[in-house]
């Protein structure tokens, strides 16, 4: 099988190489093409591959394009992880939002917005492509805003394209770790939102929902990165387990203060490290590689954390998106069913929500296919968060599908992190000054 992935000369593509490639993959990818607009940092990544390589026993042969329709002709896999702009972009994005008063986070409010603004013109060209050069392929997307970008590629695409997080199957992973694992029994849960904004709201091994022994335990909840990230407090509150991002919508006034009052961003810390990474990876690229990554991992949303707390071993090396893509592509592959919480079509799971909205549940996908597991109503408090940012997303496909500059005001004025109209034209002004590419979209 050939799988193609966009973005291919990302940081962290090596990781997705050795998922695909290791010795007990659970599908086994013959042909991998790398595509980047970047040649020199396809070349960085083609050697660290090269490198990786001779330690597995069936390494898929890599290519390298910076032509779209060549990388996906013919393909049976998409895998999409880009970041346009790159990570000066994200710096961007983070302090053109500080400077107005409201969070400042790569894909949490206007930051996100922004993002989405300059990332969906492309990412309907990949939608496009796919569909005349390889209209049976399956397109997974880790593009962020994942939830966003999966909406507005599924206008061409329809449910061929599914939109992955490696946060919310973390969270289950480590929910289910806490009272003890499945011990061989059947495991069910419910977990509803969107992405980067969602709940676990039950868990249950043979029927008997498990959830309410975790919350009741100090212990037990010591070990969810989400509650230590909220506080056992509020989690007992709601009854469920929030998605780490929700940290930002319940502590917005601290995580803005802390993000302000930080030597750098997240962004700058990442443009600083993977700039010199890229300019000079040194004799051993991939020895460069690993402790660069390491590095990355442990710093993860340092802004939800004390200043002298360090992010726990086990959340640190979770599998991340590459083992869900893998997954993924497994069942859909050979047909062997797989439990997954996957970006697809509403439908009625949630029929507060349009039809065609993308939401974020657990999901059943074998080889026909993803089918949406039944969830339980939705408590009017959780819509309360999910509406507006919904109704944000929306205005935000509108905007970059017109070329609408009133639908970006209107995008950005509907998200509940930003507190007034004229903030909200601000910052769309503001963005499209920084970016050249969001003010030709928005005229």
């Amino acid at each position: 099988m050939k799988l193609t992935l966009i973005g291919g000369g990302g940081f962290r593509v090596p990781g997705v190489y050795e998922a695909i490639a290791s010795d007990d993959a659970p599908v086994r990818i013959d042909e991998l093409v790398l595509h980047d607009v970047s040649q020199s940092r396809l070349d960085t990544i083609h050697a660290i591959v090269d490198a990786l390589a001779p330690r597995f026993q069936h390494p898929p042969r890599v290519t390298t394009s910076t032509d779209l329709a060549e990388a996906l002709a013919g393909t049976d896999f998409v895998f999409s992880a880009v970041r346009i702009g790159g990570s000066a972009g994200r710096v961007a994005d983070e302090h053109i939002a500080l400077a107005e008063g409201v969070l400042g986070q790569e894909t949490v409010g206007p930051g996100g917005l922004a993002y989405a603004l300059r990332t969906l013109p492309f990412m309907m060209t990949v939608a496009e492509t796919v569909r005349d050069v390889a209209p049976d392929a399956w397109v997974i997307n880790f593009t962020n805003p994942a939830g966003i970008v999966t909406e507005a590629m599924r206008a061409v695409l329809g449910d061929r394209v599914i939109g992955i997080c490696d946060t919310p199957i973390g969270l289950m992973r480590r929910a289910l770790q806490a009272v003890g694992g499945a011990a061989g029994g059947e495991v069910t849960f419910d977990y509803v939102g969107l992405n980067h904004l969602g709940w676990l709201r039950s868990v249950s091994v043979d029927g008997k929902d498990l959830l309410p022994r975790l919350l009741a335990s100090d212990e037990a909840l010591e070990s969810i990165e989400e509650a230590r990230l909220v506080g056992f407090d509020w989690v007992r509150a709601l009854g469920a387990l929030p998605n780490e991002y929700l940290f930002y919508y319940y502590f917005a006034r601290e995580a803005r203060e802390r993000i302000r009052s930080s030597d750098e961003t997240r962004g700058q810390f990442l443009d600083r490290q993977q700039s010199a990474f890229f300019a000079d990876p040194g004799d051993d690229p991939l020895v460069a590689w690993q402790r660069t990554l390491h590095e990355r991992e442990s710093s993860y949303m340092a802004e939800s954390r004390e200043q002298d707390e360090e992010r726990h071993a086990e959340d640190v090396d979770g599998g991340g998106y590459q083992k869900v893509a893998l997954d993924l592509m497994a069942a859909l592959a050979t047909g062997r069913p797989a439990t997954m919480i996957l970006n697809v079509g509403n439908g009625s799971l949630v029929p507060e929500l349009p039809a065609d909205a993308v939401v974020e549940v657990g999901c059943r996908v074998d080889g026909d296919g993803v089918h949406p597991l039944p969830i339980a109503p939705v408590s009017t408090e959780m819509l309360g968060l999910m509406a507006p940012v919904k109704a944000a997303e929306r205005q935000i496909i509108a905007a970059a599908r017109e070329g609408s500059r009133d639908r970006a005001w209107r995008a950005f004025a509907a998200h509940p992190l930003v507190d007034s109209i004229a903030v909200a034209k601000r910052l769309v002004e503001a963005y499209r000054a920084r970016f050249p590419e969001i003010d030709e979209l928005l005229g």
